[in-house]
């Protein structure tokens, strides 16, 4: 039998079907694979898993794989992604976590980090994994070192917890009822040990009205993907008929976070981003009264975001959009903060990583400090109008590109940051963007669209629209 591993090693992370594509013998080649190519015999390698029912075996093939050639497993069981990354930052350590994020329960993956919790992207090793896991696997197996690695578990629940704790003061705000919508996700184990006393943290004036904590990879309520409208409609109903100030929805693996308003209206990310961004500018101004601060904000986030990175002071750096290739940017600017559309969320204080929880607990202090409701707050981060990813199946993208050039040449300037991105040359406060980008791994074209009014804005949208779908 011979083995390619490209199908399912994708641009920033290993994302497969249980059984046909992930299995035992293949986890623990690319464990050993990891450990080869990132050299980390000799030291330890973290290894935590999500609730899926496939995850605990895998973590264990995983353990497996890594000690055969030589590294020392640190197996922090049960966690959400960012706890990962709080264990590899603490530790200093590399780190592997096994979870499928929001997909369904028949696929399981794998994120890796190096030490530090920094990404690992196809450009930046897994590509070199994958095929280090493929040469293994077709020749026989795992080749052991002579000297295997050790084995522990440990819990980082608690330090997890108390480490985020540090970094947002929420002790001294006002009383505030929440709902939070775990989606049977790690959501369920962390929101208990941060905002509430389950890691033994001292009571916040947080109410916690909990959603779907039990941890569960079958997803039987709904899918655990809080990007999608459909499966936030149990929290705003529940937000308006307990009277909640807010709600707070996590996917899968509790690395994104969405919140809504005590409306039960959807707060747009980008208005979190704009928010958080302000804070944490706030923030370290205090504590560096002189020089530059940079703050990361990907190139399909409103206007808004960068428009409220500059009028407090700081510097604006449009990215791509792509979690390890915004932990690559966020070290080489040093940024403070990075927010994307899609409800990433990166600190330079936690290692560089991305942290909904983080991103949650700003919005529960912006909120806990000021007297009115949510929706005055997230309205005024909110002043434009936004399509929202439209995602189109494109046979020939090139010739929709073609088309799109040719239609707003004359109107419009670009830039190919990331796709294309095509903006409006006005001056006088009305504008409009759209940025068109293929897809990684399917035959679609994603249309973002911005503009000052819906009527503007939608104008655009069905104009873009109608020459993708030519």
């Amino acid at each position: 039998m011979s083995f390619d591993l490209t199908p399912f090693v994708k641009t920033y992370d290993v994302r497969g079907l249980v059984g046909s594509q992930l299995t035992p013998e293949v986890v623990s080649a690319l464990a050993a694979g990891f450990v080869d190519e990132i050299d980390a015999a000799g030291i330890d390698v973290v290894v935590g898993h999500d609730m899926r029912d496939s995850s605990p075996e895998f973590a264990a093939a995983f353990a497996t794989g890594a000690r055969a050639r030589g590294a020392n497993v640190v197996s922090i069981g049960l966690c959400s992604t960012d706890e990962t990354y709080f264990a590899s930052g603490s530790l200093q350590a590399p780190a592997v976590m096994f979870t499928a994020s929001h997909n369904p329960a028949i696929y399981n993956g794998m994120k890796f980090s190096r030490a530090g919790a920094q990404g690992i992207s196809l450009n930046t090793g897994l590509a070199a994994i994958r095929d280090r896991a493929t040469e293994y696997l077709n020749g026989g197996g795992v080749v052991p070192v002579e000297t295997p690695g050790s084995y522990r578990e440990v819990d980082v629940l608690a330090d997890y917890a108390a480490k985020l704790r540090s970094l947002v003061d929420l002790s001294d705000i006002r009383p505030i009822r929440i709902v939070v919508d775990a989606g049977n996700g790690m959501g369920g184990l962390t929101v208990p040990a941060v905002l509430g006393t389950a890691a033994g943290l001292p009571q916040l004036p947080i109410e916690i009205i909990p959603m779907y904590f039990e941890l569960d990879g079958t997803f039987p309520n709904h899918e655990a993907n809080p990007l999608e409208a459909k499966n936030i409609v149990d929290l705003q109903k529940a937000v308006v008929e307990h009277g909640a100030d807010l709600g707070l929805a996590f996917d899968g693996d509790a690395d994104r976070c969405f919140v809504v308003d005590e409306r039960g209206q959807a707060v747009n990310p980008s208005a979190v981003a704009a928010i958080v961004a302000l804070r944490e500018i706030q923030r370290v101004r205090k504590l560096q009264p002189e020089g530059e601060i940079y703050v990361l904000h990907n190139l399909i986030t409103s206007r808004i975001v960068q428009e409220t990175i500059e009028a407090a002071g700081a510097i604006a750096v449009r990215t791509n959009v792509g979690h390890s290739l915004i932990k690559d940017k966020m070290r080489e600017t040093g940024a403070i903060f990075g927010g994307e559309h899609s409800a990433h969320y990166y600190f330079r204080d936690f290692w560089g990583a991305d942290n909904g929880m983080l991103a949650a607990m700003h919005m529960l202090a912006e909120f806990g400090h000021q007297d009115g409701p949510l929706s005055v707050l997230s309205d005024r981060y909110t002043p434009y109008s936004l399509s929202g990813e439209i995602n189109s199946t494109v046979k020939d993208i090139p010739a929709a590109y073609a088309r799109i050039v040719d239609a707003y040449a004359s109107i419009g300037e670009f830039d190919e940051l990331d796709g294309l991105t095509v903006s409006s040359t006005e001056g006088d406060g009305a504008f409009w963007w759209f940025n068109v980008r293929p897809s990684n791994t399917e035959p679609l074209l994603r249309l973002n669209v911005e503009a000052s009014t819906p009527e503007e804005m939608q104008s655009i949208r069905d104009a873009v629209l109608s020459l993708i779908r030519e």
